[in-house]
């Protein structure tokens, strides 16, 4: 017979770290509430979580690599908004923090959730943000609550 291995949703006694970018802080907020909604409702403890602000999304991947090599979380969330704009901008931020998201995820060994928002419109971002389109925060946490059980049965 197959194993299988699955991680579970229980977010009891895992230790998460929440970055979010403050630029476009309508859109992060959401993305944070609707992540700490999430942890909440699949049993995570307030006192389990840490916040951190970053002024924006270049800034993701460098707090993200700090938390990561204290070793004292089970898993980090990367929550941000980029909204295409007139110049190439955009397009070399959201490669370059989806890049060091991930590189960051294989290095450390720790679950790294990427919760960056790249949109074409405010409006696609709002969308993601807790109305139409969900909340990409919750999902972000999500992952991480099954990433976490996850990496613990597979160790």
């Amino acid at each position: 017979m197959t194993q299988t291995l699955d991680g579970a949703l229980d977010a009891s006694g895992i230790k998460i770290a929440l970055v979010v970018s403050r630029f476009n802080g309508t859109i992060t907020r959401r993305l944070l509430e609707g992540a700490e909604d999430c942890l909440d409702r699949h049993g995570g403890a307030p006192g389990d979580r840490t916040v951190v602000r970053v002024p924006g999304a270049w800034e993701l991947p460098q707090a993200v690599a700090k938390l990561a090599s204290g070793a004292s979380y089970d898993a980090i969330v990367a929550l941000g908004a980029l909204v295409r704009g007139e110049t190439p901008h955009f397009d070399l931020l959201a490669r370059e923090v989806t890049r060091g998201l991930g590189e960051l995820g294989v290095r450390s060994g720790l679950p790294i959730i990427f919760g960056l928002l790249t949109t074409d419109t405010v409006e696609q971002a709002i969308d993601r943000a807790g109305t139409k389109g969900g909340n990409k925060g919750w999902d972000a946490a999500q992952s991480a609550i099954e990433m976490v059980a996850l990496f613990r049965r597979m160790a």
